[in-house]
């Protein structure tokens, strides 16, 4: 009888089948499983970016809009930097914005760009400005009527960055010319709106290319994927890991959003270059930075340029490669030209314009650090850091890019001669300048050095020095201000002072002359900058009454009441000597010095109105203020600064006061015209002491840059509630036709109470309205 096989080692076969089965099914719904969650993972982080801040924007900083309207006062050359500055072409025929026409000397026609002001977005503009004269003469629409008034655009000196310095200008699929869309399209994914995020044709021709260069060297990516890897993974490497992260989360993204949410998104981020350490991203700003202008008024060269660089910012960078950058910029052209996107002799008409980049942009090279210092104090006030670097606020600031570059320009050409002149005793020598608008109080310009670029030591606002006779005017008007004393014509004692300090020494403060001069009318000692009279009068008044004045004036520093006080021996930055001037120049009118003028959030809604304006408050009658002002411009006719009027046009108005401190360490100017305010201190930062005084140091500064700026002939009115009287060199109330003669403004009822006349007749009495009148006038009415 035969034996049944044996079926026990079929069986355990099919057991240990069935086992590696299950286990495998298992493993794959592990895989299926950890997938799933992977992809859940990263459908959250695609959707949590893309839906959430996408970017840290930051702060976008503003110098202040040019309005143009008839009147004001404003050069050919002034109008045409600020136009090169804001990137307008000059053409023979304006047809679109970013364009000026020259017609004639003096005749601008513009077409101003829209933008969103503080006060709200205004439209393109087409204008006609006509100037003579330094001022506008007329300002026309592009139909020949008048117009009230012309705003251009600010522009753009500086920002407050986020932590990866990053620098973008976000921009809309409606902001960019539709060419640029075409361009970016056909030259990087021309099968974009036909795809899910991946396409298999690019990736199996970089995966051929790789494998015959044995390495990575080319990639297959889409736009999508281009925008994954920007957006979302920090490894900029090829990896294969990278890779396989990149393909899914590029599906994700394409299943969530619409194609246009995800070109205008690669529009922002893609990266274009570095702007010093802070990186380009997204057309918006390539354009600004590239060529000075909005993207919307970009030519097919220049967007041919910007696609190209995609591909290779460093290498087909036009500043530092502009053959190579020429070569790729022609190659996207004929792209455009093989596609039929643009006919091939446009395309071979455009190859043949220059790149048209513009200077690297001032803010690159260090922009304006003093008056930035500045305007971050003002908004720290208000504002945390990251609220100031990543939450896209756009500051609008007082700054005048004009007068700021006048400025520096006057320092550093006045402080080389000078370098010339002295050698070696002037090694090491520095200033610092502030420029601000009687009117406003605000900053127009600050210059924190020598080198404006320096982003250290703030000399305008952090260099406290002694002021020497700035302090002048206070002590001055602290007398003005008890007129039934003290007038302009009261004669001072300019003889020798010798009182007991404090501290037990004597103080005997001597004239830079070291001449005593007797008797000399109140106006004289201010104008000439006597220091006797100007302590014997000081001691008159009271030391805590000079302090109270300055105190008044704006000085918040502490203020020792002690004799040397009179002639400045107080230690003041730039800053606080221009808010005590400031005072004095808007006739008695406290302002705080503002470099902000409104701060608008990502959205365009103003914040801080209430907090950034501040009324004006009078602190000083403007009747004493006027008398301390015709004293300060007599400095300038006939005193210390009389240099001024070999200058200027004697019709333009200038007040002033130099100050120069105990071994001329310090050399300082104050003075102001209808239009500005400038603050001048040259010296060592030791401090050492200079061959310079303030006439021959910072006076010649403040000189050069008024030449510079051109300010409009003026003369203001006789402050109300004054009246003039003439007065002979002995303080007496005298015949206009006399030797001598000065016709003096007076309080009425302080005009001097003796008259001396020349003429051999009754002397002129004056009448019971304080007005003076000849012995003739009164004989025969009048």
């Amino acid at each position: 009888m035969s034996k049944k096989p044996n079926k026990k080692p079929a069986a355990r076969k099919s057991v240990k089948g069935r086992s590696w089965l299950g286990l495998l099914i298992k493993l794959m719904l592990v895989g299926v499983v950890v997938l799933a969650g992977a992809m859940a993972y990263l459908d959250a982080q695609i959707v949590e970016k893309f839906e959430g801040k996408r970017w840290a924007i930051p702060a976008k900083v503003y110098a202040r809009p040019l309005e143009i309207y008839a009147g004001l006062s404003l050069t050919d050359k002034r109008l045409s930097a600020e136009l090169a500055a804001l990137g307008y072409r000059l053409v023979d025929k304006v047809d679109s914005v970013g364009q000026v026409q020259r017609k004639g000397a003096g005749d601008f026609v513009i077409y101003g760009r829209s933008f969103n002001f503080a006060d709200g977005r205004e439209p393109a503009q087409l204008g006609e400005v006509e100037l003579a004269n330094g001022r506008v003469q007329a300002l026309r629409d592009g139909k020949g009527h008048d117009l009230p008034l012309m705003r251009l655009e600010p522009q753009l000196i500086g920002g407050f960055y986020p932590s990866k310095n990053e620098d973008r200008e976000l921009v809309t699929l409606k902001d960019v010319p539709p060419l640029l869309v075409s361009t970016l399209i056909a030259v990087e994914d021309r099968n974009f709106y036909s795809h899910w995020g991946i396409s298999l044709r690019g990736i199996t021709r970089a995966m051929l290319a790789n494998i015959r260069a044995g390495r990575f060297v080319q990639g297959g990516s889409t736009l999508t994927q281009q925008l994954v890897k920007n957006f979302y993974l920090d490894d900029n490497s090829r990896s294969l890991i990278r890779k396989l992260r990149e393909a899914p989360m590029a599906l994700l993204l394409e299943m969530h959003y619409s194609k246009q949410e995800i070109l205008e998104t690669y529009l922002n981020e893609v990266y274009l270059g570095q702007d010093g350490s802070r990186a380009i991203h997204g057309f918006g700003q390539a354009s600004l930075f590239y060529f000075g202008q909005p993207v919307n008024e970009l030519n097919p060269a220049q967007i041919s340029l910007l696609v190209g660089m995609v591909k290779g910012p460093s290498l087909y960078n036009p500043r530092r490669n502009p053959n190579t950058a020429t070569e790729r910029r022609n190659v996207v052209l004929q792209v455009l030209a093989d596609q039929g996107i643009m006919p091939q002799s446009y395309a071979e008409g455009w190859a043949k314009q220059p790149l048209g980049v513009s200077d690297v942009p001032l803010r690159s090279k260090g922009g304006y650090p003093a008056f930035m210092q500045l305007v971050r104090q003002q908004l720290q006030q208000y504002y945390d850091a990251d609220t100031l670097t990543s939450a896209g606020l756009k500051v609008f600031t007082t700054l005048d890019p004009y007068v700021q570059h006048t400025a520096e320009r006057s320092l550093q050409d006045v402080t080389a001669q000078l370098d010339k002149r002295y050698g070696k005793r002037l090694e090491g020598l520095e200033g610092a300048m502030i420029v601000t608008s009687p009117n406003t109080g605000e900053i127009l310009a600050m210059v924190g050095g020598r080198d404006p670029r320096f982003q250290g030591f703030n000399r305008a606002l952090d260099a406290h020095r002694q002021i020497g006779s700035l302090v002048k005017p206070s002590v001055y008007l602290s007398a003005l201000e008890e007129y039934q004393q003290y007038n302009l014509a009261t004669p001072l004692d300019d003889g020798p002072v010798d009182i007991k300090a404090g501290d037990g020494t004597r103080w005997k403060p001597q004239n830079f002359d070291h001449q005593s001069h007797g008797m000399v009318p109140l106006w004289q000692a201010l104008a000439k900058s006597y220091n006797q009279s100007t302590a014997h009068l000081g001691l008159a008044v009271g030391l805590p009454r000079i302090a109270q004045t300055l105190q008044r004036l704006g000085i918040t520093s502490q203020i020792d009441a002690v004799p040397s006080l009179l002639l400045g021996a107080i230690d003041l930055t730039p800053f606080e000597v221009t808010q005590m001037y400031q005072t004095i120049a808007s006739q008695g009118f406290y302002m705080p010095l503002r470099a902000v003028t409104a701060v608008l959030d990502e959205k365009g809604k103003p914040l801080q109105e209430s907090s950034l304006h501040f009324q004006p408050k009078q602190v000083v009658d403007p009747r004493f203020m006027g008398l301390v002002t015709y004293g300060m411009e007599q400095v300038v006719n006939e005193g210390t600064s009389r240099q001024i009027r070999t200058v200027l046009n004697p019709d333009i108005f200038a007040a002033g006061k130099t100050g120069t401190t105990n071994d001329q360490k310090d050399s300082w100017f104050a003075g102001f015209t209808e239009n500005y305010l400038g603050v001048v201190w040259l010296g060592k930062d030791d401090p050492q002491p200079t061959p310079l005084t303030g006439a021959t140091g910072a006076l010649q500064v403040w000189i050069d840059m008024m030449k510079g700026l051109q300010p409009a002939a003026w003369q203001p009115a006789l402050a109300p509630g004054l009246s003039q009287a003439w007065v002979d060199s002995s303080g007496n109330l005298t015949d206009q036709d006399c030797p001598g003669a000065r016709q003096l403004p007076f309080i009425p009822g302080s005009e001097p109470k003796t008259f001396n006349s020349c003429h051999s007749a009754p002397a002129a009495q004056p009448d019971d309205d304080g007005q003076q009148r000849s012995w003739f006038q009164r004989l025969f009415g009048g």
